[in-house]
Protein backbone atom coordinates (compact mmCIF):
# COMPACT_ATOMS: atom_id res chain seq x y z
CA UNK A 1 0.00 0.00 0.00
CA UNK A 2 1.46 3.13 -0.79
CA UNK A 3 1.93 6.25 1.32
CA UNK A 4 -0.65 8.01 -0.11
CA UNK A 5 -3.32 5.41 0.24
CA UNK A 6 -2.17 5.34 3.80
CA UNK A 7 -2.54 8.93 4.53
CA UNK A 8 -5.89 9.38 3.11
CA UNK A 9 -6.88 6.20 5.52
CA UNK A 10 -6.09 8.08 8.29
CA UNK A 11 -7.25 11.06 7.20
CA UNK A 12 -10.51 9.29 6.58
CA UNK A 13 -10.71 7.36 9.79
CA UNK A 14 -9.82 10.87 11.59
CA UNK A 15 -13.28 12.11 10.14
CA UNK A 16 -14.93 9.57 10.74
CA UNK A 17 -14.10 9.61 14.57
CA UNK A 18 -15.58 13.13 14.41
CA UNK A 19 -18.29 12.50 12.98
CA UNK A 20 -19.33 9.88 15.49
CA UNK A 21 -18.31 11.71 18.45
CA UNK A 22 -20.35 14.94 16.94
CA UNK A 23 -23.40 12.46 16.73
CA UNK A 24 -22.75 11.12 20.11
CA UNK A 25 -22.78 14.75 21.51
CA UNK A 26 -26.25 15.18 19.94
CA UNK A 27 -27.74 12.39 21.13
CA UNK A 28 -26.36 12.93 24.55
CA UNK A 29 -27.77 16.31 24.53
CA UNK A 30 -31.33 16.01 23.12
CA UNK A 31 -31.66 12.78 25.36
CA UNK A 32 -30.83 15.63 28.60
CA UNK A 33 -33.27 18.00 26.63
CA UNK A 34 -36.07 15.56 26.62
CA UNK A 35 -35.55 13.75 29.56
CA UNK A 36 -37.85 14.51 32.63
CA UNK A 37 -35.34 13.83 34.91
CA UNK A 38 -34.20 17.26 36.27
CA UNK A 39 -31.34 15.98 38.39
CA UNK A 40 -29.57 14.65 35.19
CA UNK A 41 -30.62 17.76 32.94
CA UNK A 42 -28.85 19.95 36.03
CA UNK A 43 -25.51 17.75 35.58
CA UNK A 44 -25.42 17.67 31.59
CA UNK A 45 -25.96 21.73 31.81
CA UNK A 46 -23.03 21.74 34.80
CA UNK A 47 -20.87 19.12 31.93
CA UNK A 48 -21.75 21.63 28.71
CA UNK A 49 -20.95 24.50 31.09
CA UNK A 50 -17.82 23.38 31.79
CA UNK A 51 -17.16 22.71 28.16
CA UNK A 52 -17.12 25.87 27.25
CA UNK A 53 -20.67 25.01 25.52
CA UNK A 54 -22.31 27.80 26.11
CA UNK A 55 -25.54 27.09 23.74
CA UNK A 56 -26.79 23.97 25.53
CA UNK A 57 -25.90 24.46 28.92
CA UNK A 58 -28.12 27.80 28.44
CA UNK A 59 -30.99 25.53 26.73
CA UNK A 60 -30.60 23.13 29.79
CA UNK A 61 -30.58 25.58 32.30
CA UNK A 62 -33.55 27.42 30.56
CA UNK A 63 -35.17 24.36 31.22
CA UNK A 64 -34.28 23.30 35.16
CA UNK A 65 -34.17 26.62 36.73
CA UNK A 66 -37.68 27.29 37.48
CA UNK A 67 -37.69 23.58 38.85
CA UNK A 68 -34.59 24.94 40.94
CA UNK A 69 -35.69 28.59 42.52
CA UNK A 70 -35.47 28.85 45.95
CA UNK A 71 -32.92 25.80 46.20
CA UNK A 72 -29.14 25.94 46.76
CA UNK A 73 -28.86 24.83 42.92
CA UNK A 74 -30.68 27.94 41.98
CA UNK A 75 -27.67 29.98 42.51
CA UNK A 76 -25.20 28.10 40.97
CA UNK A 77 -27.44 28.05 37.93
CA UNK A 78 -28.26 31.74 38.07
CA UNK A 79 -24.75 32.44 38.10
CA UNK A 80 -24.08 29.67 35.48
CA UNK A 81 -26.92 31.42 33.00
CA UNK A 82 -25.40 34.93 33.13
CA UNK A 83 -22.15 33.86 31.84
CA UNK A 84 -23.87 31.27 28.79
CA UNK A 85 -25.31 35.00 27.92
CA UNK A 86 -22.08 36.59 28.41
CA UNK A 87 -19.96 33.95 26.46
CA UNK A 88 -22.44 34.06 23.42
CA UNK A 89 -22.01 37.96 23.06
CA UNK A 90 -25.29 38.34 24.52
CA UNK A 91 -24.04 41.11 26.61
CA UNK A 92 -27.72 43.07 27.28
CA UNK A 93 -28.80 39.91 28.82
CA UNK A 94 -25.80 38.98 30.36
CA UNK A 95 -25.85 42.15 32.13
CA UNK A 96 -29.73 41.54 32.93
CA UNK A 97 -28.35 38.39 34.61
CA UNK A 98 -25.73 39.62 36.07
CA UNK A 99 -27.74 41.92 37.97
CA UNK A 100 -30.32 39.89 38.72
CA UNK A 101 -27.61 37.62 40.35
CA UNK A 102 -26.34 40.47 42.14
CA UNK A 103 -29.90 41.46 44.18
CA UNK A 104 -30.46 38.11 44.49
CA UNK A 105 -27.50 36.76 46.15
CA UNK A 106 -25.79 40.44 47.68
CA UNK A 107 -23.59 38.44 50.37
CA UNK A 108 -22.33 35.89 48.53
CA UNK A 109 -19.04 35.08 47.26
CA UNK A 110 -19.42 35.23 43.87
CA UNK A 111 -20.72 38.89 44.11
CA UNK A 112 -17.69 40.90 43.55
CA UNK A 113 -17.24 38.82 40.71
CA UNK A 114 -20.58 39.56 39.25
CA UNK A 115 -20.33 43.17 39.72
CA UNK A 116 -17.39 43.29 37.83
CA UNK A 117 -18.82 41.11 34.91
CA UNK A 118 -21.44 43.51 34.74
CA UNK A 119 -19.28 46.61 34.00
CA UNK A 120 -17.95 43.95 31.35
CA UNK A 121 -21.08 43.33 29.61
CA UNK A 122 -21.41 47.48 29.23
CA UNK A 123 -17.83 47.80 28.19
CA UNK A 124 -18.55 45.36 25.21
CA UNK A 125 -21.71 47.26 24.44
CA UNK A 126 -20.00 50.50 24.31
CA UNK A 127 -20.42 51.75 20.95
CA UNK A 128 -17.73 53.40 18.60
CA UNK A 129 -17.19 57.20 19.86
CA UNK A 130 -19.23 58.81 17.37
CA UNK A 131 -22.64 56.73 18.77
CA UNK A 132 -24.37 57.62 21.92
CA UNK A 133 -22.46 56.55 24.87
CA UNK A 134 -25.16 55.45 27.61
CA UNK A 135 -23.24 52.11 27.90
CA UNK A 136 -20.05 53.39 27.88
CA UNK A 137 -20.81 56.09 30.98
CA UNK A 138 -22.59 52.81 32.82
CA UNK A 139 -19.45 50.59 32.44
CA UNK A 140 -17.29 53.80 33.83
CA UNK A 141 -19.63 53.89 36.95
CA UNK A 142 -20.08 49.84 37.26
CA UNK A 143 -15.57 49.55 37.28
CA UNK A 144 -15.86 52.87 39.62
CA UNK A 145 -18.34 51.11 42.10
CA UNK A 146 -16.05 47.78 41.99
CA UNK A 147 -13.08 50.02 42.94
CA UNK A 148 -14.52 51.67 45.38
CA UNK A 149 -16.25 48.67 47.32
CA UNK A 150 -13.39 46.18 46.39
CA UNK A 151 -10.23 48.41 46.28
CA UNK A 152 -8.22 45.58 47.26
CA UNK A 153 -9.49 43.04 44.81
CA UNK A 154 -6.89 42.03 42.13
CA UNK A 155 -9.42 43.29 39.06
CA UNK A 156 -8.97 46.86 40.44
CA UNK A 157 -5.77 47.04 38.01
CA UNK A 158 -7.71 46.15 35.27
CA UNK A 159 -10.87 48.17 36.05
CA UNK A 160 -8.52 51.51 36.41
CA UNK A 161 -7.45 50.52 32.87
CA UNK A 162 -10.73 50.06 31.31
CA UNK A 163 -12.10 53.02 32.93
CA UNK A 164 -8.94 55.16 30.72
CA UNK A 165 -10.07 53.67 27.87
CA UNK A 166 -13.57 54.31 28.04
CA UNK A 167 -12.79 57.99 29.12
CA UNK A 168 -10.79 58.69 26.04
CA UNK A 169 -13.92 57.17 23.76
CA UNK A 170 -16.10 60.05 26.06
CA UNK A 171 -13.03 62.37 25.50
CA UNK A 172 -13.27 61.75 21.33
CA UNK A 173 -16.71 61.94 21.45
CA UNK A 174 -17.11 65.49 22.84
CA UNK A 175 -13.92 66.66 21.39
CA UNK A 176 -15.41 65.67 18.15
CA UNK A 177 -19.17 67.32 18.71
CA UNK A 178 -17.89 70.10 19.47
CA UNK A 179 -15.33 70.68 16.66
CA UNK A 180 -18.30 69.15 14.16
CA UNK A 181 -20.18 72.63 15.54
CA UNK A 182 -17.27 74.76 13.83
CA UNK A 183 -17.44 72.92 10.55
CA UNK A 184 -20.84 73.66 10.54
CA UNK A 185 -19.87 77.37 10.72
CA UNK A 186 -22.07 78.01 14.23
CA UNK A 187 -19.35 79.58 16.02
CA UNK A 188 -21.38 80.88 18.52
CA UNK A 189 -22.04 77.29 19.55
CA UNK A 190 -18.73 76.00 18.68
CA UNK A 191 -17.37 78.70 21.43
CA UNK A 192 -19.68 77.46 24.23
CA UNK A 193 -19.51 73.59 23.06
CA UNK A 194 -15.76 73.61 23.08
CA UNK A 195 -14.94 75.09 26.17
CA UNK A 196 -17.85 72.81 27.88
CA UNK A 197 -15.58 70.14 26.56
CA UNK A 198 -12.10 71.75 27.85
CA UNK A 199 -14.13 71.87 31.35
CA UNK A 200 -14.89 68.11 31.45
CA UNK A 201 -11.85 66.93 30.03
CA UNK A 202 -8.97 69.69 31.63
CA UNK A 203 -6.21 67.13 31.00
CA UNK A 204 -7.29 65.87 27.02
CA UNK A 205 -5.16 65.22 24.36
CA UNK A 206 -6.66 67.53 22.15
CA UNK A 207 -6.29 70.32 24.46
CA UNK A 208 -4.14 72.41 22.05
CA UNK A 209 -6.37 72.01 18.95
CA UNK A 210 -9.70 72.86 21.78
CA UNK A 211 -7.65 75.95 22.33
CA UNK A 212 -7.19 76.83 19.56
CA UNK A 213 -10.86 76.53 18.27
CA UNK A 214 -12.15 78.66 20.83
CA UNK A 215 -10.26 81.95 19.89
CA UNK A 216 -10.82 81.29 16.06
CA UNK A 217 -14.17 80.48 16.51
CA UNK A 218 -14.82 84.13 19.27
CA UNK A 219 -12.77 85.45 16.01
CA UNK A 220 -15.18 84.43 13.56
CA UNK A 221 -18.41 84.85 15.36
CA UNK A 222 -17.00 88.81 15.80
CA UNK A 223 -16.37 89.05 12.12
CA UNK A 224 -19.86 88.04 11.49
CA UNK A 225 -21.51 90.10 14.10
CA UNK A 226 -23.71 92.79 14.31
CA UNK A 227 -21.44 96.19 15.34
CA UNK A 228 -22.44 97.34 18.42
CA UNK A 229 -21.08 93.57 20.02
CA UNK A 230 -18.26 93.11 17.64
CA UNK A 231 -15.96 94.68 20.13
CA UNK A 232 -16.76 92.47 22.92
CA UNK A 233 -16.53 89.37 20.95
CA UNK A 234 -12.93 90.67 19.61
CA UNK A 235 -11.94 90.97 23.31
CA UNK A 236 -12.72 87.24 23.71
CA UNK A 237 -10.75 85.88 20.64
CA UNK A 238 -7.58 88.38 22.22
CA UNK A 239 -8.48 86.58 25.51
CA UNK A 240 -8.48 83.14 24.52
CA UNK A 241 -5.74 84.09 22.18
CA UNK A 242 -3.38 84.44 25.26
CA UNK A 243 -5.03 81.43 26.97
CA UNK A 244 -3.54 79.59 23.99
CA UNK A 245 -0.03 81.10 23.30
CA UNK A 246 0.34 80.91 26.97
CA UNK A 247 -0.13 77.44 27.13
CA UNK A 248 1.18 76.19 23.21
CA UNK A 249 3.53 78.74 22.42
CA UNK A 250 5.66 76.89 19.94
CA UNK A 251 1.85 75.61 18.51
CA UNK A 252 2.01 74.70 14.67
CA UNK A 253 -0.93 77.19 14.75
CA UNK A 254 0.84 80.19 16.44
CA UNK A 255 1.46 82.31 13.89
CA UNK A 256 -1.82 82.26 12.22
CA UNK A 257 -2.91 82.85 15.82
CA UNK A 258 -0.58 86.02 15.83
CA UNK A 259 -2.24 87.39 12.94
CA UNK A 260 -6.08 86.92 14.73
CA UNK A 261 -4.49 88.71 17.76
CA UNK A 262 -3.34 91.82 15.64
CA UNK A 263 -6.57 91.96 13.50
CA UNK A 264 -8.42 91.83 16.31
CA UNK A 265 -6.49 94.22 18.24
CA UNK A 266 -7.08 96.55 15.36
CA UNK A 267 -10.45 95.93 15.24
CA UNK A 268 -10.77 97.26 19.11
CA UNK A 269 -9.19 100.19 18.08
CA UNK A 270 -11.36 101.42 15.15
Amino acid sequence: MSKENIRMRKIFFIILMSLAVLFTSCSEFQKALKSKDYEYKYERALYYFEQDDWYRSQSLINDVLPVYRGTAKAKKLYYMKAYTHYNQAEYILGAYHFRNFIKTYPNDELTRECEFMLAECFRHESPRFNLDQQNTKKAIQGYQMFINKYPKSEKVELANIRIGELHDRLETKSFENSRLYYQLRDYKAAAIALKNTLREFPDTEYREDLLYLVMKSNFLLAENSIKKIQKERYQETIDSYYVFIDEFPESENAKEAEKIFEVSVEEIKK
